[in-house]
């Protein structure tokens, strides 16, 4: 039954007055019947002034959609058939209402053209590389077409001319005499093999050259041991010669802007100076040893190393909660007389730090695999999203942070779809995977082949340890593939594989054995794995015991050996850095709510965790300093590439490294028609000027004694922004070439579909026609029959009232005649 809505709630408040007035004149009156009545008659007649209404749904369907086509005509589609939009125009403007919108220049605001004809009652095609570099981002502009009920499609073109580019990846601003690392990022348009030779040069002196064969998208060539010796601007400038096919050669030049500083300072306390710890500091950083807290200012950070807790008085804490008040940064480094071991629990030093010292709650160990069904039959009866959101509501179980996840969609073929075993614990790769289950779409005309779902599950865990799990979403009708998929199976589980299969009833013919039982059901009753069935809508409540906690050398430190994984990849400190190599020990530590774990050992225990104190920045690096007491912990930390996780902390920690001193601007480089934005902040006293190449650039003020600019330098290459450099590269539109990979799984993700250009003249029409069928809700006025009611009712009082009344008087006639 249709639910009443009011238009005018408000006019129900006269309600109120009319039963006050009722029952006062109830009191009085006689004839309490006729009081009741108009009591009622004026209640329906507010009711009436209220405007009740109910929304009534239809469907409105259209058969000639109204299509808005979207050719992107920017720069770099010169390498795809320019014939696509234009001969698609032609083909849907001969049918339906369709309106030609051209996006040119040296940009592409792909997201701003979506949102600008999102209008609801249309919908959209896009011919496009997918490269979006101005205005809002894809996602979000996909986001506002689905809201607004638009549907959008992507017709891929085909790619006709192959493109090279170069770009220098790397820190802007260094530390004088240091060691970097810049990393040359090549990228082509397709996917062929192609030779290049390159150059790198330094302040115009060639500090690098060789030659590459690259075969895949990208490459990156590592430039490391990079050093500048002078403080201030230097250049950085990258240079490729293709050997093969290259449309343009502006791309192939790439300037990169350095600023060297003054090694920060930060002051160590505790620090042993023969210490691994000590030889990464001292080399990067101006190091001051004193453990007095009463001069910090001129200091970036404090590293406190391996010390106890009884060490800080009241008074230090206090300092140091001021000092990250103000917006510096602390690293503690944890050993045997730190963390859980130098009494910080509940001790005011651990107010300042992400993490408990007391021991974290073991997960781990679990290896789960999760196989969706999705043959065409889940499309035919509904059950594809069930089985979709079943998998993402398994993910997001909590003792499964720790587990290694992998999933497998099987139709006719088993796909994997996460390329192998995934830990779950990282929030990269949770979006990754939740991202590719959402993207899953039915396989047209395939069979519920689970036997070939199994065979990519055997493969992954047979040389796993620990519990291994085996969960499989599905309708349920396998009974085709059902000799094969018991095979495979009972060999798994033979194995020592735990098996559930959730079967998710839905309209489609009941698959029963001989027996009246189901195939799904049969199968696990077969090899004694877990059956259980749910409706659609609802969620599979698959309980995972925790595991227990290891009991092998758990206590001896010394004698284990813990490999070290990095859980937040996208993290400042984490994201340059390919960690490896193992740990023998670990302050056994729990983060506080709030904090982020970067690096974990395999058994899910902390050993890097940070945390905002208020403006300032905390960093708990639960190992060693690589030297260690009676035995060292994490030598390999300070070792190769792992000892850039030492340096990243301590930068992270840092913040911003310049001196606060005078006046200090900060811009990135940037591309040739596209404004760069500038801070420059005033320390001292002084009138803030700003000039770029010599010219006055006008500034605004933003905050304390912040100001902001645009500058849009009229060249490429470097430019001076008083004293500080900026590098001006080919226009943006040239760094983005071939199609953008990501952008089919947006489009699937936000409800559209994707086309090659022939198949899109023979399909995307039929499409748009059926997605124009869509549920319009109108209201429908119930005003009348409130106005009805009131009038039968008061027409009947006065009726009855009036009948009473002829029978009374005949009744008095025939008296009087008697």
């Amino acid at each position: 039954m249709a639910s009443i809505n009011l238009e005018d709630p408000e006019m129900l408040w006269l309600i109120i007055p009319t039963l006050i007035g009722g029952i006062y004149l109830l009191k009085k009156a006689r004839n309490k019947s006729l009081i009741i009545s108009r009591i009622i008659v004026v209640i329906l007649l507010v009711a009436a002034l209220a405007s009740p209404y109910t929304l009534s749904a239809r469907v409105d369907s259209d058969e000639n959609p109204d299509i808005v086509l979207i050719s992107d005509e920017t720069a770099s589609m010169k390498l795809f058939n320019d014939e696509t939009a234009t001969n698609l125009y032609e083909h849907l403007t001969a049918t339906t209402p369709t309106t030609l919108v051209q996006l040119t220049g040296e940009k592409t605001a792909l997201g701003d053209a979506i949102m600008q004809y999102s209008r609801g009652d249309n919908q959209i095609v896009l011919v496009t590389d997918g490269n979006n570099n101005q205005g809002a981002e894809l996602e979000e502009a996909l986001q506002f077409a689905e809201d607004t009920g638009t549907t959008v499609y992507y017709v891929e073109p085909e790619l006709e001319k192959n493109d090279l580019n170069v770009q220098i990846q790397g820190d802007k601003t260094v530390i004088v005499g240091n060691e970097n690392q810049f990393d040359i990022l090549v990228t082509q348009a397709g996917d062929e093999s192609i030779s290049y030779s390159y150059e790198i040069y330094s302040d115009g002196e060639l500090i690098r050259s060789g030659n590459a064969v690259q075969n895949g998208r990208q490459r990156s060539v590592p430039v490391s041991r990079v050093k500048f010796s002078t403080l201030g601007e230097h250049t950085l400038r990258a240079v490729i010669t293709p050997s093969g096919s290259d449309s343009d050669p502006i791309n192939n030049e790439f300037y990169k802007s350095v600023y060297a500083i003054p090694k920060p300072k930060i002051q160590a306390i505790g620090l042993e100076r023969n210490s691994p710890l000590a030889y990464n500091l001292y080399k990067l950083y101006d190091v001051s040893t004193t453990d007095d807290f009463s001069d910090l200012d001129s200091t970036k950070a404090i590293v406190i190393d391996n010390v106890h807790s009884n060490s800080f008085s009241g008074t230090d804490v206090e300092e140091l909660k001021e000092y990250l008040r103000d917006g510096r940064g602390i690293v503690v480094v944890g050993g045997e007389r730190s963390f859980n071991f130098g009494g910080y629990l509940d001790s005011e030093i651990e107010q300042l730090l992400p993490v408990i010292s007391e021991p974290t709650n073991w997960k781990g160990g679990r290896n789960v695999v999760l196989m969706l069904d999705i043959s065409e039959s889940t499309a035919n009866h509904g059950t594809l999203g069930d089985i979709l959101g079943n998998a993402i509501y398994i993910l997001e179980n909590e003792n499964l942070r720790d587990a290694y996840v992998g999933v497998i969609a099987f139709g006719s073929e088993g796909l994997d779809v996460s390329n192998g075993l995934v830990y779950l614990g990282s929030t990269s790769n949770m979006d990754y995977l939740r991202n590719n289950i959402e993207t899953l779409t039915p396989t047209p005309t395939s069979q519920t082949s689970l036997n070939e779902g199994l065979l990519i599950a055997e493969e992954w865990l047979q040389t796993e340890t620990g519990e291994l799990d085996i969960i499989i979403i599905s309708d349920g009708g396998i009974e085709r593939s059902y000799d094969e998929s018991l095979a495979i199976a009972d060999e798994i589980h033979g194995n020592g594989v735990n098996m559930y299969y959730t079967h998710i009833r839905s309209s489609a013919p009941s698959q029963l054995d001989d027996s009246g039982v189901h195939y799904a059901e049969k199968l696990m009753n077969e090899i004694g794995g877990t059956y259980f069935h749910i409706d659609q809508g609802e969620r599979a409540n698959i309980i995972f015991d925790e595991l227990p906690e290891p009991t092998d050398k758990d206590n001896d430190t010394q004698l284990s050996s813990y490999p070290l994984i990095e859980l937040n990849p996208k993290h400042f400190i984490t994201s340059n850095v390919e960690l490896e190599g193992n740990i023998t020990g670990f302050n056994d530590v729990t983060p506080k709510a709030g904090a982020d774990r970067l690096v974990i050992t395999s058994t899910g225990k902390p050993v890097l965790t940070t945390w905002r104190y208020g403006l300032g920045r905390v960093a708990a690096l639960t190992a060693d300093n690589g030297q260690g007491g009676e035995a060292s912990w994490a030598t390999s930390l300070y070792s190769g590439n792992n000892s850039k996780i030492i340096s990243s902390t301590m930068n992270w920690a840092i913040g911003n490294p310049r001196e606060e001193t005078g006046a200090v601007v900060e811009a990135p480089d940037g591309w040739y028609g596209t404004p760069v934005e500038v801070e420059l902040t005033m320390y001292d006293e002084g009138l803030p000027i700003l000039k770029l190449d010599g010219e006055d650039v006008p500034i605004s003020l933003t905050g304390n004694n912040v100001y902001e600019a645009a500058v849009s330098p009229d060249s490429i290459g470097m430019h001076d922004l008083s004293g500080y450099p900026i590098a001006v590269n080919y226009a943006i539109e040239y760094r983005d070439v071939g199609l953008n990979e990501d952008f089919p799984r947006l489009i699937k993700q936000y409800g559209g579909k994707i086309y090659t250009e022939d198949n899109a003249h023979s399909l995307l029409l039929s499409d748009a026609r059926e997605n124009s069928h869509k549920v319009v809700r109108e209201t429908v006025s119930q005003k009348l029959y409130f106005l009805l009611a009131a009038l039968i009712i008061f027409l009947g009082e006065v009726i009855l009232r009036r009948i009473k009344e002829i029978r009374e008087m005949k009744k008095m006639q025939s008296q009087t005649q008697a």
